[in-house]
């Protein structure tokens, strides 16, 4: 892929590219470089989807813009036969929008991973009992869009987009799929695979990885669903 931006102003309302294909597990990413200064109420996105269904599966990478000086909110998700709200919450620990960093999503059939330049931040484990996207291709996705006045926007929406500071502009570089693809284009079993899949394939934490999972959590957390009674009470 060349070197691309997305443009957001009042008139457009964002943009977007994805895919032409669709992927069955594998490794993702792309380099990217956030809205400089004031992005409140701006949302950026990596993510894979199977669709816009009622049944869908889909795993986000969300970059909610904020005010100048205050941390971007790296909000990660993942969503099964339709069932999400499983976010975990990050403040990042750099200036997004100062240079590229690279984002990650690693997907097999044990578990997602999450991760950010080199360092893994999130699992979400498979378990036999709870949905998970196991069996429906997802194509790519990246998006700019404004979020004024949604309960995830900046301070809970009552930060709106200053469109004096507008257009607000995104830079994407060095996107990369390593992954399987569904060789009649449908959600049967016939696959072609690159080769050595098991970089990917079968990709669990290490201990060392899981430590800098427990340090995201520790220090840069700001929401966690299973600790959201008034939404799971």
């Amino acid at each position: 892929m060349k070197d691309k931006v997305l443009i957001l102003t009042q008139q457009s309302g964002g943009g977007a590219f994805g895919s032409r294909r669709k992927y069955l597990h594998g490794e993702f990413s792309i380099q990217m470089k956030l809205v400089p200064g004031n992005s409140a109420g701006s949302v950026t996105s990596f993510y894979l989807s199977s669709g816009d269904g009622p049944g869908h599966d889909e795993i986000d990478m969300e970059f909610m813009g904020n005010a100048t000086g205050q941390p971007v909110v790296l909000n990660t998700n993942v969503w099964a036969n339709g069932d999400g709200k499983k976010e975990h919450q990050f403040d990042l620990w750099f200036d997004p929008a100062a240079d590229f960093h690279t984002y990650t999503i690693i997907w097999n059939h044990k578990n997602v991973l999450f991760k950010v330049d080199n360092l893994f931040i999130r699992s979400f484990k498979r378990y036999a009992d709870l949905p998970y996207p196991g069996a429906k291709p997802m194509s790519v996705h990246a998006t700019l869009w404004d979020w004024d006045g949604s309960y995830w926007a900046t301070q809970k929406g009552k930060v709106p987009v200053d469109w004096s500071g507008a257009p607000f502009v995104v830079s994407y570089r060095a996107y990369s799929v390593d992954a399987c693809v569904p060789a009649d284009g449908g959600e049967g079993s016939l696959l072609s695979c690159p080769a050595g899949t098991d970089r990917w394939m079968n990709r669990q934490l290490d201990d060392a990885e899981r430590g800098t999972v427990a340090w995201a959590k520790r220090d840069y957390m700001r929401y966690n669903y299973c600790d959201d009674g008034w939404r799971f009470p």
